[in-house]
C-alpha cells in the first residue's frame, strides 16, 4: 500500500503530539501535583446549617500542619472569608453552595473549583510561601458577585 509523503509525514506529526500532550499530561498529574477537584458527600442546600462541618464553617487544625477548612457561599459572600495558616500547612478546602452555582479560585494557586449547590467539593494545597492569598468567586452567580472575595494569611512560625 502506498501512502504519500505528505500523508506520512502528518501521521508522523499527529502521533508526535500524541506523545507530548500525554507527557504533559502526566508531568502535570505527578509531577506538579495537579489534581482534579471531587466531589466527596451530598447535602441538601436548605440544610448545610447543620450539616457537620459547615454549621460552623471556618479552619480546623487535625494535626500539626495539616488543616480543614470549611467554606460556604452564598448570596455574595463566602463564610467565613478569612482564614489564617501557618507556613507549609496543607490545607484540605470542602465548599459547599446554599443558593446558585458559585467558583472558588485562589490566585497564585492551582486552587480552582466549581460550587455546586447540593454538592460537597474538596481539593487541596499546601501553601510553602508566606503570604497573603486572595481569593474569589470566579462564576456569576448575580448583581454582586465582585464582592465574593476572601483571603487566606500564611504566616511564619505560628
Amino acid at each position: 500500500m502506498h501512502i504519500d509523503r505528505l500523508e506520512a509525514t502528518f501521521l508522523w506529526l499527529s502521533g508526535i503530539m500524541l506523545v507530548v500532550f500525554a507527557g504533559a499530561i502526566i508531568v502535570s498529574v505527578f509531577g506538579l501535583g495537579v489534581q482534579l477537584p471531587t466531589q466527596v458527600d451530598q447535602v441538601a442546600p436548605t440544610e448545610v446549617d447543620t450539616e457537620p462541618g459547615f454549621s460552623d464553617p471556618g479552619l480546623r487544625e487535625i494535626y500539626p500542619g495539616r488543616y480543614e477548612a470549611y467554606f460556604v457561599a452564598q448570596a455574595w459572600q463566602f463564610t467565613p472569608n478569612e482564614i489564617t495558616v501557618p507556613v507549609g500547612s496543607e490545607v484540605t478546602f470542602f465548599l459547599t453552595s446554599k443558593d446558585v452555582l458559585h467558583g472558588f479560585k485562589v490566585f497564585d494557586t492551582n486552587v480552582n473549583i466549581m460550587i455546586i449547590p447540593g454538592q460537597v467539593s474538596e481539593v487541596t494545597y499546601t501553601f510553602d510561601e508566606p503570604g497573603v492569598y486572595r481569593f474569589y468567586c470566579h462564576e456569576y452567580c448575580g448583581a454582586l458577585h465582585h464582592t465574593m472575595t476572601g483571603v487566606i494569611n500564611v504566616v511564619e512560625g505560628e
